[in-house]
């Protein structure tokens, strides 16, 4: 069995409002992360992610419960660990008319990191070849990696990144989501916080799925999807294929480019009766939820971020994001 890089246990954080309201964005939150791979931690804006990682990184102190990173309690033993951490929670103050490169080699000296380190950072996010040019020149996604370099100077064994896709176009979320998976495959433990369930369903092994700040879910990706009733099929002519589906009382419906046909009926029954029409399978799997379907299933009813729920109003007041 795998060694545990984060647990938390009954974690809870309470605060009160300007206005005097006792709060609670974190409630009896039991969290575990199994080292190696990505592991998502899931919920919509406001369901107590950032707290609880603000909590994991002595930023923010714990109501009640406990907190371990590396099977050593944290806050009080966090200079022990803290070292084979690396967080990037927001972004960080790097000088604008430095390059890349010049503002990795002043962090390095102020840790007194070996410069080697920097090269291995740098060619880790992809931003060989463009460590040269100046900060201010980056676009974000660029910045963001730069962000991620800068945490791995130090050779982390757990990296922590809450929403590190938030306001990317498509290529700056690609080129963050092949950066984390390049992390994951190099035995690096990342905790991946975010809201987009689709693009987590790409790079994460496991997931942990929270809302009003409390645990929904968590287990492997593909435990939680689990597989429905039912295949995709992926012919040349899908009109026609369903047509012919459908005359033998199996009912298909479009999806893309593919078809779903919703039955438990084996495989080979939707082959056979195709090719009996010289409609040729290219594609046939079984169907799958996506992340977002599980979340909606998992949530439905919890009226998130509505007083009366343990996790009202989980930020606190002036914009936190919990």
């Amino acid at each position: 069995m795998a060694d545990t890089v984060i647990e938390t246990s009954a974690l809870r954080k309470e605060f009160r409002s300007r206005r005097g309201q006792l709060r609670v964005a974190v409630a009896g939150l039991d969290l575990s992360v199994p080292e190696g791979g990505v592991h998502g931690f899931l919920g919509p804006n406001g369901s107590g992610k950032t707290t609880t990682i603000r909590m994991l990184l002595g930023l923010a102190a714990a109501t009640s419960g406990s907190m371990r990173l590396f099977g050593t309690e944290v806050p009080h033993q966090l200079p022990s660990v803290i070292d084979r951490v690396g967080a990037v929670v927001e972004m960080p103050k790097f000088l604008p008319n430095f390059t890349g490169r010049q503002n990795l080699e002043l962090l390095a000296r102020t840790r007194s990191i070996a410069p080697a380190r920097i090269d291995a950072a740098v060619e880790t996010v992809g931003l060989t070849g463009r460590d040269g040019d100046r900060y201010k020149s980056y676009s974000l996604g660029m910045k963001q990696r730069l962000a991620i370099a800068a945490t791995l100077l130090k050779d982390p064994r757990l990296l922590i990144l809450d929403e590190p896709t938030n306001g990317l176009d498509p290529s700056g979320i690609r080129e963050i989501r092949e950066t984390i998976t390049a992390l994951g495959e190099q035995g690096v433990t990342v905790l991946l916080s975010s809201h987009i369930l689709a693009e987590v369903q790409q790079v994460c092994d496991g997931v942990t799925i929270i809302g009003n700040g409390r645990m929904l879910a968590s287990g492997r990706v593909e435990d939680l999807l689990g597989v429905s009733a039912g295949h995709r099929v992926v012919v040349a002519d899908p009109e026609r294929a369903a047509a012919v589906l459908e005359g033998v009382g199996l009912a298909a419906t479009r999806d893309g480019e593919a078809l779903r046909v919703e039955t438990d009926r084996p495989p080979e029954d939707i082959t056979r009766t195709l090719a009996a029409e010289e409609i040729w399978v290219r594609e046939l799997g079984p169907l799958r939820a996506d992340l977002e379907t599980v979340f909606l299933q998992l949530t439905e009813g919890e009226a998130l971020g509505q007083a009366g729920q343990a996790g009202r109003d989980s930020a606190p007041e002036g914009g936190d994001d919990a």
